[in-house]
């Protein structure tokens, strides 16, 4: 059965609102396309439940777009990683960014604890907070295919600090005296998303936002073993209840194998240098067209009934996540 016409008006809505995102997002990287993305499908969900019977149209194709499109997006974005090319960075940086990560690790568990935030919350806003913001957050969403109304409020938590972080951290970063490459190391290492990396990088200024640009790509690697765990993670959540052992070659999602190929492949330079960035853009488009499709099916009631602790929770692991990296750099020379 040809089911083209029944995802067709879904697709082309999820595509028109990840366009409209984009151009907006280039003009607003404080806020960025994920979020514009968000909130855009958000407001023409409510217009689509308003329109009863001829908002339910759409929904096969927003289906297919929250669930179909975030593997694609992730491998792309691996074409954008070359390992080659980020490999002295990270041998340079490693000193203060893998501690960072660990004890932001440790520390979004300790926390979540104490603050009883539900798993899947804690979970999503820790990975976003910890590694890189909505990538992140589309990764951790494609292995555990969490409740749709957690991952928005991750990622509206992920968009408020982001915002903090670009208007604090320059201000800050020359109050101490930071060098661009210090100030670069600080900004990749503890901002979330990479256009708020940016951003807060090219305030400071044009040096900073190079290198913070580069750290914050060997950052995002961690997407890998992210993905790994929480897989294995939920393979043996699966498998304690009796529904199967864990099987050995099925215990890394297809996804993360292609991800880690594409950043091989990007490292060897096999893809054109002219094609990394129009690559690169489609991943971003294909995310917000993924949010914005998850974001027609938020309901303000169930944030509501959330409450406030998963957005503790992320301002908690902020504030770790900065003055860890600040100690670390202290520590090991670089302020």
């Amino acid at each position: 059965m040809n089911r083209v016409p029944t995802l067709a008006p879904g697709l082309a809505l999820a595509g028109l609102l990840a366009t409209t995102a984009t151009a907006l997002g280039t003009a607003m990287p404080m806020i960025g396309a994920p979020v514009l993305a968000l909130g855009a499908g958000a407001a023409t969900g409510v217009a689509l439940r308003r329109a009863g019977g001829r908002g339910g149209d759409f929904e096969p194709g927003l289906e297919l777009a929250r669930t179909r499109l975030l593997g694609a997006a992730i491998v792309l974005l691996g074409l954008g990683l070359p390992l080659g090319s980020v490999l002295n960075v990270g041998r340079e940086t490693a000193v203060v960014l893998l501690p960072t990560l660990l004890i932001g690790g440790i520390a979004a568990f300790v926390v979540g604890r104490m603050l009883a935030v539900d798993r899947e919350s804690a979970t999503l806003v820790a990975v976003g907070t910890t590694i890189c913001g909505a990538s992140a957050i589309a990764a951790a969403t494609a292995v555990l295919r969490p409740d749709k109304q957690r991952v928005a409020y991750a990622l509206g938590t992920i968009f408020i600090f982001n915002i903090v972080a670009v208007l604090v951290y320059p201000p800050v970063g020359r109050a101490i005296g930071l060098s661009p490459d210090a100030f670069g190391l600080w900004a990749g290492t503890a901002i979330n998303d990479t256009s708020s990396v940016l951003a807060a990088g090219v305030v400071f200024g044009a040096g900073a936002a190079q290198f913070a640009v580069i750290v914050k790509m060997v950052r995002s690697l961690a997407i890998i073993p992210l993905c790994v765990g929480l897989h294995l993670g939920r393979r043996r959540i699966v498998a304690d209840d009796g529904t199967g052992a864990v099987a050995l070659h099925r215990a890394v999602p297809l996804f993360v194998i292609l991800f880690l190929v594409a950043s091989v492949v990007a490292g060897l330079g096999i893809v054109p240098s002219t094609l990394t960035a129009p690559l690169g853009t489609v991943s971003g488009w294909l995310i917000a067209a993924v949010l914005a499709a998850i974001g027609t099916s938020l309901s303000l009631d169930r944030l509501r009934s959330a409450g406030p602790r998963p957005l503790i929770l992320g301002g908690v692991l902020g504030l770790i996540l900065g003055t860890t990296s600040l100690a670390l750099m202290a520590l090991t020379g670089w302020w």
